[in-house]
């Protein structure tokens, strides 16, 4: 019985051997190389904790932080902030000025919060002087069925300049808002009226402090340290209130809570710092009234506001920048400055 013969191969042409040779060498380089992914897919690879412990890390934070400022245009967007913060300031002050009546004289609020005034502008804590006197001027506030209503009003009014911030918070993190109307506008009552709550808390820890401690009676060195602690305990709060802020503001995916984060801690200092620079500014350079004439206090409120938008802005933006190093969970998605000089592919998708 004869064997079937073997198929002879037909020899391949120059052309063919030339393709399966690209083929192979395609096939080799997949194996090694995985494909590039999407700027929008991609996350710079974590390192765990470790990871911020390098200068090269924090480098690479600061320019993610320099490029998100440009790109997402905080400037402006803080600058927008600021107008509904305007609109949202004067409804605020009356909310204000009718709580603190209902627990203490109304007509002590303008002394008291003289001791704070070295955190605001001196023109733009005239402003707010001059809007308490007028609601004072009204008559005392009593609790009824009138003093509910406009206090609604006023809530109300100021917390568009709330749902300002979220929003801006929203761009900062890349985020849509995906919470709906009621939700949303629940969220922004409660901040509004825990900053009031955070204005009136500030008032006691820097006016009933003492007035407490004398009545108490303690010792000089507990006197001393509590007199003096009360500071410490309002840059405390500073740093609780934009805690929650960043936490509960915008509209996150997979949000984490952090009592202390990095943006929060340079947020307050840059804070603190920023307004006593600026007053001092306005005080000893700056004439704005002799520019805008009777516009130039509002001018320096505007100013001061605007300062203070753009450093809780950058705040959450560093905090959302250290999170895509760590490549936390929930992290603003785009290829970071570090990983588009290691993808040159990605250079172009993210320019």
């Amino acid at each position: 019985m004869a064997r079937p013969r073997p198929e002879r191969s037909e020899p391949q042409s120059e052309a063919d051997q030339a393709g399966s040779g690209a083929l192979a060498g395609l096939r080799d380089s997949l194996a090694d190389d995985p494909p590039p992914r999407r700027a929008a897919d991609h996350q710079t690879a974590p390192d765990g904790p470790a990871s911020l412990r390098s200068w090269a890390a924090w480098k690479t934070i600061l320019v993610t932080l320099y490029h998100r400022t440009n790109d997402d245009r905080l400037l402006a967007v803080a600058a927008g902030t600021v107008f509904y913060g305007l609109l949202a300031l004067f409804p605020a002050i009356t909310a204000l000025v009718s709580s603190y009546a209902l627990f203490s004289d109304g007509n002590t609020i303008n002394q008291h919060l003289s001791l704070l005034a070295g955190l605001v502008p001196a023109g733009a804590f005239s402003i707010i002087q001059d809007q308490v006197g007028r609601v004072l001027a009204k008559g005392d506030v009593k609790l009824g069925t009138a003093f509910l209503f406009s206090m609604a009003l006023a809530l109300w009014s100021a917390n568009g300049g709330m749902k300002a911030i979220i929003d801006s918070l929203n761009v900062v993190y890349g985020e849509q808002e995906k919470r709906g109307f009621f939700k949303l506008n629940a969220v922004s009552l409660a901040f509004t009226l825990g900053s009031l709550a955070a204005v009136l808390a500030a008032i006691g820890l820097v006016v009933a402090a003492p007035i407490v401690l004398s009545m108490v009676g303690l010792g000089a060195t507990a006197d001393a340290l509590i007199r003096y602690g009360r500071w410490p305990a309002l840059a405390v709060l500073v740093l609780f209130g934009l805690a929650v802020l960043y936490r509960y503001g915008p509209s996150l995916t997979a949000p984490q809570w952090r009592w202390i984060s990095p943006g929060s801690v340079a947020a307050a200092l840059s804070w603190l710092a920023g307004s006593a620079a600026l007053s001092y500014y306005l005080a000893n350079f700056a004439n704005y009234d002799a520019t805008y004439g009777s516009l130039g206090a509002a001018i320096g409120l505007m100013v001061w506001m605007w300062m203070t938008t753009i450093v809780v802005l950058l705040g959450a933006q560093l905090n959302s920048a250290i999170d895509q190093q760590l490549g936390t969970p929930g992290a603003r998605r785009g290829a970071s400055p570090k990983t588009i000089r290691r993808d040159p592919q990605l250079v172009g998708r993210n320019s």
